[in-house]
């Protein structure tokens, strides 16, 4: 009888042991859940697609959050040269000639740079796609470069976001909007690609 109470008491303490471990595993990978959320870049890294005309459209940025300050006219300052979102500057990829402000975008991969004003913006597709924020930013190999007038919302949009509006089979809108700040304008696809 004492051997079958020995076992049984055995039993009993190897299965609460085991139980004890299994939730240590549980509460462990929930503690690394949270880590890899407190870890989590502050802008991450994202990117938006679109096909139109054939030509295949992909913007590649990292996204800031506004994190109750003021960014237009605080963090970033008018009147100067942004990288269009965090850490490496955002670029831009087409596979096909784009027109945009009546000027010609060739097919291949940009830098994409903004100059907020209190008036109209400058956008900009340069070159030197692969640099760090706008460290080697140069003017002279701007490719493309126009103005657009931004529109404000008194609602705040947290997160930085391109998206890539297809209007019809050639046509096509690029927007930006972060903070109070939303920017647009079209573009069409050549027609004249292989």
């Amino acid at each position: 009888m004492k051997k079958i109470i020995i076992l049984v008491l055995t039993i009993f303490i190897i299965s609460c042991q085991s139980n004890k471990e299994k939730d240590e595993a549980v509460d462990e990978h929930n503690h690394s859940e949270v880590k890899t959320e407190v870890g989590a870049s502050k802008s991450p890294h994202t990117s938006t697609m679109e096909t139109i005309g054939g030509a295949h459209i992909h913007i590649d940025y990292s996204s800031p959050r506004v994190r109750n300050r003021i960014v237009f006219g605080g963090l970033l300052a008018y009147d100067e040269v942004w990288q269009a979102g965090a850490h490496m500057a955002t670029w831009v990829e087409t596979s096909k000639d784009l027109t945009i402000s009546d000027q010609v975008l060739p097919k291949g991969k940009y830098g994409f740079f903004l100059i907020p004003t209190k008036g109209e913006w400058t956008v900009i597709f340069n070159k030197n796609w692969n640099q760090h924020g706008k460290d080697d930013y140069d003017e002279s190999e701007d490719v493309v470069r126009f103005k657009v007038a931004p529109e404000f919302s008194e609602d705040i949009k947290e997160e930085l976001e391109y998206k890539i509006h297809k209007e019809d089979e050639s046509k096509g809108i690029f927007s930006l909007e972060w903070e109070k700040v939303k920017i647009n304008f079209p573009f069409v696809v050549n027609e004249t690609n292989n």
